[in-house]
């Protein structure tokens, strides 16, 4: 398979934990790069649905190594329950699981912060799952994080604990929450630290060991291309590089080892929390809910949904360099008669061909359409691309084209046999 990042070419949520876990097959080692549990990837295999936050999906196939690596906020306490609950599910997590040590750990304070953070910005919102990961990110670049390396070790932690809580307790103060308990927190991070402790190491070693020894990697990217902190919708943005760069940095693994960029879209759009969605549209999200469909794995909360922007994707195979597209979710608009597809963007009398960086003026941005006609028929139970309706082909051969990426993958359903190679 060689050395693969996969990124979802949206706003998050494109289907990447089935993707990924299908890609796996082919992999021997599944690294997380970047983001924390904010993100969560679902994976449907023969009934059971496996819900993933933190824990890379390779997990889910025997034999595989998975990694998380240093460009991650890791809440210790959420992996350890992660874990736990995999096991209970009969998911073996042992010798094939490791953590950098360099990864930053997300505390209670982090977590008080984002939620008095979000409430302060009223109507301008961000939408943050309230997980701490931004303030987490936050602390990392200015220098006063603490890492695993520091969690493995009880004494040093202590002291380095007992400094932030301070600091942070007088945030927290000021802007009328309630403080965090020292004690309380030690006592509860210290036992996820003695639970952890066996798969933390030196990960940059660990990869670029197994890269030099021509092991397959998969680098498994979170959230999506207009989340990235330096090149999506900014500020309704995610805190860290969710596009192919990050990989590279959030893992130690330099640019010259990878072979292959693997971008993951829906055939349609959705993004959850604030921000633009040019191609937003009330019908297909009721359709799309109506369904059961369109919930986030994270936060339950009900996604936005819209047509297919072609502009939006052209630009995410741009800046991550995207070499395959999977399509996934095509079975969403089986009942359609008439599919729209965004081709351009109006503002002003301009036209648009690329994403404006300007947020407001991408929110005020009026899609530009083509039209393509529905197959009418259900697709969740095909199995082969020649035997997908000729007018589904026609349409994901469509957008492949207008994003400028090869289609590899089509994919009917989240099923591990829902899935077409072309």
């Amino acid at each position: 398979m060689a050395n693969t990042i996969l990124v979802g070419a949206q706003w998050g949520d494109e289907g990447k934990g089935k993707i990924i876990d299908v890609l796996t097959e082919e992999a021997d080692i599944v690294v997380r790069t970047q983001g924390g549990n904010n993100a969560g990837h679902t994976v449907l295999i023969g009934g059971q649905k496996y819900v993933l936050h933190l824990i890379p999906s390779g997990i889910l196939r025997p034999g595989k190594k998975c990694v998380i690596g240093n460009g991650v906020v890791l809440d210790p306490i959420g992996l350890v329950e992660e874990m736990d609950g995999l096991k209970k599910l009969g998911v073996k997590i042992a010798d094939n699981f490791f953590i950098s040590e360099t990864a930053h750990v997300v505390l209670p304070y982090h977590r008080l912060l984002d939620a008095q953070r979000e409430v302060r910005k009223g109507r301008n919102k961000i939408g943050t799952t309230k997980r701490g990961i931004g303030p987490c990110y936050g602390d990392k670049a200015a220098r006063v994080g603490l890492r695993m390396i520091d969690l493995i070790k009880p004494d040093r932690f202590a002291d380095l604990l007992a400094a932030r809580v301070r600091e942070n307790n007088a945030v927290l103060k000021a802007l009328g929450a309630k403080p965090i308990s020292f004690r309380k927190t030690l006592a509860e991070y210290q036992a996820a630290g003695r639970r952890l402790r066996p798969f933390v190491t030196n990960t940059v070693v660990l990869l670029n060991e197994a890269t030099n020894q021509g092991r397959h990697i998969l680098f498994e990217g979170a959230q999506g291309t207009f989340l990235d902190i330096d090149h999506g919708t900014y500020p309704y943005v995610t805190s860290s590089n969710t596009t192919a760069g990050g990989a590279c940095t959030g893992s130690g693994v330099p640019p010259h080892r990878i072979d292959r960029v693997f971008g993951v879209m829906k055939a349609y759009t959705t993004r959850v929390g604030e921000g633009p969605l040019p191609t937003e549209n009330a019908e297909i999200a009721d359709l799309l809910h109506g369904m059961g469909r369109e919930f986030g794995a994270t936060t339950g909360r009900p996604r936005r949904c819209g047509w297919f922007d072609a502009v939006a994707t052209r630009h995410a195979a741009m800046v991550n360099g995207i070499d395959d597209l999977a399509i996934t979710n095509i079975d969403g608009l089986d009942t359609l008669e008439n599919i729209r597809v965004c081709i351009a963007y109006r503002h002003g009398g301009r036209r648009y061909d690329h994403v404006p960086n300007d947020v407001e003026v991408l929110s005020e941005c009026e899609p530009v359409y083509a039209d393509f006609p529905g197959w009418r028929t259900s697709t969740s139970g095909v199995r082969e691309w020649k035997k997908l309706p000729a007018r589904a082909r026609s349409y994901l051969k469509a957008i492949s084209e207008l994003t400028g990426a090869r289609l590899t993958i089509a994919s009917v359903g989240p099923g591990r046999e829902q899935t077409m190679f072309l």
